[in-house]
């Protein structure tokens, strides 16, 4: 047969479909069409929620071992966080119950002793709160101001402490306002009493810059040991007695001395302290001695008779 005769278009059992730039067209606007549908009317949501609801026991299966593992960490560490808490309830429980069976048996011993020296009860301050406006300019001293002055009552040398103890004294008065220098300053000096030994002392601001109190002039060897603390004695006729003042940090036993350096953390706020309270001095709370008690002028020799 010659080549010329031969059909060149292939049968029709093999003929293809559309062309694929028509498919590209048709399918295009398919899924523009369904775009819009969706949009407009959400045709497929009900498709996604039967999907959805079909894939859920997989997304299920497939979070469990990271839900066992979460579940299993925060077991283990609620249980080490509630061993911890239970073993310092029980440590503090203990200290308190030690502290209470002191504290009684202190009150007990005051209350003897009073009855037995006829001790009269001890002087009661007034006190009157204040707030801190501002610290002093002066960066080589340690002072604040306060908001009430002369006008409000405040007195010279009146002392100032806050909830946790002694903060200074005030050294200046204005009608308006007043200065009190804190405790750690180099010029401060305020007489102490040890509360375990009974020891008296006097402290001193840190004169190197440190927030910090010395208790100077104590004996090398002297019992005194880190943790004491030390509260106002009463004798400078200014604190109250029984105030805390400081708690020492340090003692240095040197042995080119005969004094140890001791160094103490003030209990007061001494650094962003907000409200305060200003004491009347203890001075002014003593009686006067009676008449009789007072001493006599006797006349000079040779004066006037």
């Amino acid at each position: 047969m010659p080549l010329g005769t031969i059909e060149r278009k292939p049968p029709a059992f093999f003929k293809h479909g559309m062309s694929s730039l028509s498919k590209l067209v048709v399918f295009s606007l398919l899924a523009l069409a369904l775009m819009v549908a969706d949009a407009r009317y959400g045709v497929t949501q009900p498709l996604r929620a039967t999907i959805s609801l079909l894939l859920y026991p997989m997304e299920w299966l497939s979070l469990r071992p990271q839900w066992l593992f979460d579940v299993t960490g925060r077991f283990f560490e609620g249980r080490d966080d509630a061993q911890a808490q239970v073993q310092a309830m029980t440590l503090k429980l203990q200290q308190q119950a030690l502290r209470s069976g002191q504290v009684e048996q202190l009150a007990l011993e005051n209350l003897q002793l009073r009855r037995l020296l006829e001790l009269r009860e001890r002087l009661t301050s007034s006190a009157l709160a204040a707030e801190v406006l501002y610290d002093s300019a002066d960066p080589f001293t340690r002072k604040v101001v306060i908001d009430k002055g002369a006008l409000q009552g405040v007195q010279p040398s009146s002392p100032v402490m806050d909830e946790a103890g002694v903060l200074g004294q005030v050294t200046r008065v204005m009608p308006l306002v007043s200065e009190v220098t804190l405790v750690i300053d180099r010029e401060q000096s305020i007489p102490v009493l040890n509360a375990r030994t009974g020891a008296r002392g006097v402290a001193y601001g840190e004169a190197g810059g440190a927030p910090l109190l010395e208790l100077r002039y104590m004996a090398a060897n002297a019992d005194i040991e880190v943790g004491d603390l030390l509260t106002t004695s009463g004798v400078d006729a200014i604190y109250p007695p029984g105030v805390p003042v400081a708690v020492v940090v340090k003692v240095e036993r040197r042995a080119e001395s005969v004094f140890a350096r001791i160094l103490c953390q003030p209990q007061g706020r001494v650094q962003g302290a907000r409200h305060v309270m200003v004491l009347e001095p203890l001075g002014k709370q003593v009686p006067a001695r009676p008449p009789h008690e007072r001493p006599s002028t006797l006349p000079i020799k040779g004066g006037p008779r």
